[in-house]
């Protein structure tokens, strides 16, 4: 039978009561071939999940705040560790740990101020690299990245996709909108090369239009049939136009669909564009919402690689719900311990609801959207009561197919973070013979975490 190739970016398409909707397929051998197609479909992701403020401060940071508690590093090393305070929202995931990890790049001396680790740390731990010393001014804290980020070295890596890129290379997401400063790393993440930001989409309406381009009033789409029903047409129309495997594809991606709209509420796990989220700034609520709409993301193979900003680098975000009275920024500057802790408690909640929508998504292989991920979690130094970077927080949440091992903790006092970088790059299927820059290169991959 004669098929006919088709693109990426081919949608279901349909009105109901005049209003488009699209509907996204799943990776077919008509667009890719056979081989392309698998690989497509169960090819490694890669994620970065960053939180700003570090940890609370406890005594491997130092004198100053001596005598608080380390609530973050595991009580024991290894397999099936015994997760700490902070640590256990995250538990249900089972991440692996490493603990102890500082930046082991050069510091210049001019221009002065470059060992701050509210820029130091960050730049190290999503770049492998220090601050670009060209333009670095410490006063009003401006400063840029000497090359990518590592969600944006792995997206552009020849390696990673292949010849055939998804529909994007890769999603650069956010949910808090407080910012220390409104330029540079204070307002977003993820580096192209110097001076070349990638400005988060904050709104879970923006992303919606982005991934599903629907038309804006949804009100009559809330019930999944009226989606489906509307591109039923197309669907058949398209199954004619390819060969029986992907006939059988799209078939089973319907029938999946029909099945989920008959719980008669979308929760992200499929191709399937849920109704447009209403705006909601409750971190928990907006990190969920985000999370699902990315999950669906995934799952349908328009991307394998994505950052998250839940708050900016010395976030400003008011736990208010919390009882905290003062902005993050100024709270762990203050020393206010307890407040602190509460904070970072619930960004870790955060965290682990994001996770949970990646657990959520059960594939055809029968594993989930975190078995074939690899997500990185960090902040931007150990601690922000004096900008210390030991003790950096380093997660690695879901399994990379079967690369990472999980649920282990290594600690690694004075480690460099870049062993960390080796560890993910190999484990997401990268040949990467080392990585670091100006004395913080390594050859070394944390082996109890690599298989």
């Amino acid at each position: 039978m004669k098929t006919t190739p088709l693109s990426r970016r081919t949608f279901l398409r349909g009105a109901v009561g005049g209003t488009a909707v699209a509907l996204a397929l799943p990776t077919l051998e008509a667009m890719l071939g056979a081989r392309g197609a698998e690989a497509a479909s169960t090819g490694p992701i890669f994620g970065i999940f960053f939180w700003g403020g570090g940890l609370p401060w406890h005594d491997g940071h130092g004198a100053p705040q001596a005598g608080h508690p380390d609530l973050w590093t595991p009580s024991t090393t290894g397999k099936d560790y015994t997760p700490s305070e902070l640590l256990a929202p995250l538990a249900p995931y089972q991440p692996s740990v490493v603990t102890g990890l500082t930046p082991h790049t050069e510091v210049p001396d001019l221009p002065a101020g470059q060992s701050d680790g509210h820029m130091r740390g960050f730049m190290v731990s999503m770049t492998g690299d220090r601050i670009r010393p060209e333009g670095f001014d410490h006063p009003s804290h401006t400063l840029t990245a000497l090359r990518p980020t590592l969600d944006q070295y792995i997206a552009k890596h020849p390696d990673f996709y292949g010849p055939e890129a998804p529909r994007f290379r890769s999603l650069v997401l956010g949910a808090s909108t407080a910012r220390f400063h409104d330029y540079g790393h204070w307002n977003a993440i993820s580096y192209n090369g110097p001076d070349d930001l990638n400005p988060p989409i904050l709104d879970p309406g923006q992303l919606y239009d982005l991934l599903f381009g629907v038309a804006a009033d949804t009100a009559g789409m809330k019930r999944r049939a009226l989606l489906l029903d509307a591109v039923l047409e197309d669907a058949k129309s398209l199954s004619g136009r390819v060969g029986a495997a992907d006939k059988q594809r799209i078939e089973a991606h319907l029938e999946h669909l029909n099945t989920v709209k008959n719980r008669l509420e979308f929760s992200g796990e499929s191709c399937a564009p849920p109704g447009k989220p209403a705006p909601n700034e409750e971190l928990v609520a907006k990190t969920e919402i985000m999370g699902s709409l990315l999950a669906s993301a995934l799952a349908c193979n328009m991307t394998r690689v994505f950052s998250f900003m839940l708050s900016s680098p010395a976030t400003t975000h008011v736990f208010g719900n919390l009882g905290v009275p003062n902005d993050f920024h100024t709270t762990v500057h203050e020393g206010a311990w307890e407040h602190a802790r509460a904070g970072i408690l619930y960004q870790m909640q955060a965290f682990a609801a994001f996770l949970g929508r990646l657990q959520a998504v059960v594939e055809p292989t029968g594993g989930t959207l975190l078995d074939r991920a690899l997500v990185f979690g960090l902040s931007e130094y150990g601690e922000g009561y004096q900008h210390s970077v030991a003790e950096m927080p380093c997660v690695l949440a879901g399994g990379a197919n079967g690369n990472i091992r999980r649920n282990v903790h290594v600690r690694n006092p004075g480690g460099n973070y870049s062993k960390a970088h080796v560890t993910m790059l190999r484990g997401v299927g990268l040949e990467t013979p080392s990585f670091g820059w100006n004395g913080g290169q390594t050859s070394e991959a944390f082996g109890d975490i690599l298989v």
